[in-house]
């Protein structure tokens, strides 16, 4: 018998002011959630550096997307 699973995160992927990436996951968002209620997240981490990338500040946003997966176990 099969098991089936989902699981679902917003990945909002940032530059910092070295160039460099910055990924950040953030599991189990609501299933409401709009795209200007994660860009106005975004932003708030850039305005109030929550956090740092490995060359620097967080100074541009470059990409935010909600990511489902289903996962069918059929064999443990």
């Amino acid at each position: 018998m099969a098991n089936y699973s989902s699981r679902k995160y917003i990945r909002m992927i940032f530059k910092d002011n070295g160039g460099s990436n910055f990924t950040l996951r953030i599991p189990d968002p609501k299933d409401d959630i709009t795209e200007q209620e994660i860009l106005n997240a975004m932003d708030t981490i850039i305005n109030q550096n929550i956090f740092q990338g490995r060359t620097g500040d967080l100074v541009e946003k470059v990409d935010a997307r909600v990511i489902e997966t289903n996962i069918s176990d059929y064999y443990d």
